[in-house]
């Protein structure tokens, strides 16, 4: 992999600076290009608010501004960027009555789905989804927010999908996405998040012993830790009081 790029004003269509890294173009670049901007934006290496060309993106990656365009569409779609006419596209905003609101949603609907799913998954996916868990530990452990962010999306797609609703899974995953992570770096930098990516190996634990319960209620904590991040940057802060709240 190349060394990092660092963007500053010189190149950007507004103040944010970033580092990005070139990409490798053995890779699907499209699919390449869409996770990188996808994971920069969540990790808030790309800034809220700013303006960002696809031309100074698209140099940063060491690509055309065609794919970056294309990327950006489908990162419109997710809500995590709008279009602004003839300058470029701008990083969305979330309130925290916003993700509250999501919070909430996604606790209504992922702690049951996932118990249904629970149900009816197959004892031979069980290793693919116990092989994602592992690298979801490892990647929190050497501080791989591509990588981690990847394997989290996955898992969760891949596990609600036993429910047999492509909406639900799609709804849930787009949730997923606008929530953001904001404190993720910090966390992996301090190891807090460990606790947190363990909690997919007890997920699978609850799918091989049957326990439905176990699983929603561990969905529920699970939620309620990235409710924390989100917050305060500790995955344990909001834990408590959300955790109460859908258990009365």
């Amino acid at each position: 992999m190349s060394a990092p790029v660092k963007i500053g004003e010189n190149t950007m269509t507004g103040n944010a600076k970033f580092t990005i890294e070139k990409l490798d173009r053995q890779m699907s670049l499209r699919e390449t290009v869409t996770e990188r901007l996808r994971t920069s934006i969540i990790s808030g290496d790309l800034v809220e608010g700013e303006l960002y060309s696809a031309p100074s993106l698209g140099a940063a990656f060491g690509v055309s501004a065609t794919p970056v365009r294309e990327a950006m569409m489908d990162l419109v779609r997710e809500g995590l960027v709008e279009t602004v006419k003839n300058k470029g596209f701008r990083i969305t905003g979330m309130t925290d009555a916003e993700l509250e609101e999501i919070a909430e949603i996604r606790l209504l609907i992922e702690p049951e789905a996932t118990k249904r799913a629970l149900a009816a998954v197959p004892s031979t996916s069980i290793p693919e989804l116990r092989a994602l868990a592992d690298v979801i530990v490892r990647t929190a452990q050497d501080k791989d927010t591509d990588a981690y962010l990847a394997a989290d999306r996955e898992f969760h797609s891949r596990l609600l999908s036993f429910a047999g609703n492509k909406q639900l899974v799609e709804l849930a995953t787009s949730l997923r996405l606008r929530t953001r992570m904001y404190g993720l770096k910090t966390l992996m930098d301090n190891h807090q998040l460990d606790g947190s990516a363990q909690e997919h190996h007890e997920m699978i634990d609850c799918v091989e012993r049957g326990d439905g319960d176990g699983i929603h209620e561990l969905m529920i904590r699970h939620i309620s830790h990235a409710r924390g991040i989100w917050n305060t940057g500790s995955p344990d802060a909001e834990a408590s009081s959300l955790h109460a709240q859908n258990t009365q």
